[in-house]
């Protein structure tokens, strides 16, 4: 799905009012009916991100933790099954599935005086069965299943989106390939034309191009693979910014579906 950058920028402002909870998306929805439920929630998780990543390091200031963790000892002492960390990352608009990492690396390094491991830290994250106190063990599971942005069970959606979208590209009888290669994610062994263009390889995003990430992509990836292999298509499966599609006659073509029309050259 194509949005102007009007139509895009229209979306980021309202993204800026919600939480990164699952009842964003219905929110979302109801206020883009026309949008594909896919495109606005891998919006919504783009520019989610880099809220996160400008407001890091506030919420891991060292008396920042402390107060949090105080915060949580407090109210689940007051109620035990009540939503705490939930509540605390809605407060301070901060993912919930990050304020649970931070507060149990610290419920841990209270238990055992040192820091736990980034392994066991993740495992408990992905089984928070093995956290060993029942009442933080809810909180965080209450955390990873309410975070649409972030969190172990959102790593395996994305991981799962991107590997679907290479095999439906893999199994295009028309590409009439041996083999593919990781960067790009496909290297044509015959080139083909698509509306018009020739293109010698496709990659595939399954995320919306926006433009920052498009920009980002074509420093550090699309123009890199046009230098090795020529002219190529990126298909972003969950849409663009139109105005992105400006560098077809360099030879970068975006689509937001597999083409119709692809002409096979001999």
């Amino acid at each position: 799905m194509k949005l102007s950058k009007a139509q895009y920028d229209e979306v980021a402002r309202f993204i800026t009012r919600l939480k990164p909870t699952r009842q964003c998306m219905r929110q979302l929805k109801e206020r883009f009916p026309h949008q594909s439920q896919s495109t606005l929630l891998s919006i919504f998780s783009q520019e989610y991100q880099r809220l996160i990543r400008r407001t890091h390091a506030r919420h891991h200031a060292p008396d920042t933790i402390e107060t949090y963790y105080s915060r949580y000892l407090h109210d689940t002492a007051v109620d035990p099954a009540a939503p705490v960390l939930l509540n605390l990352a809605n407060e301070v608009d901060f993912s919930p599935a990050l304020i649970a990492r931070t507060i149990l690396e610290r419920f841990l390094q209270d238990q055992d005086g040192v820091m736990p491991t980034k392994p066991v830290l993740s495992s408990m994250l992905r089984d928070p069965s093995l956290i060993p106190d029942p009442v933080l063990a809810n909180q965080v599971d209450q955390c990873i299943v309410n975070d649409c942005c972030n969190g172990p069970l959102v790593d395996c959606v994305k991981h799962s989106i991107g590997h679907e979208h290479e095999v439906l590209l893999r199994d295009e009888d028309q590409l009439r390939m041996k083999g593919y290669d990781k960067t790009p994610d496909f290297i044509l062994e015959v080139p083909v034309a698509v509306e018009g263009h020739v293109i010698h390889w496709i990659e595939s995003k399954a995320s919306f191009g926006d433009e920052s990430s498009h920009r980002m992509y074509l420093q550090d990836q699309f123009w890199s693979y046009w230098n090795r292999f020529g002219p190529g298509l990126v298909i972003y499966w969950y849409g663009f910014i139109e105005e992105l599609d400006c560098h077809r006659e360099r030879g970068i073509l975006l689509k937001d579906e597999f083409p119709s029309d692809i002409v096979t050259l001999h």
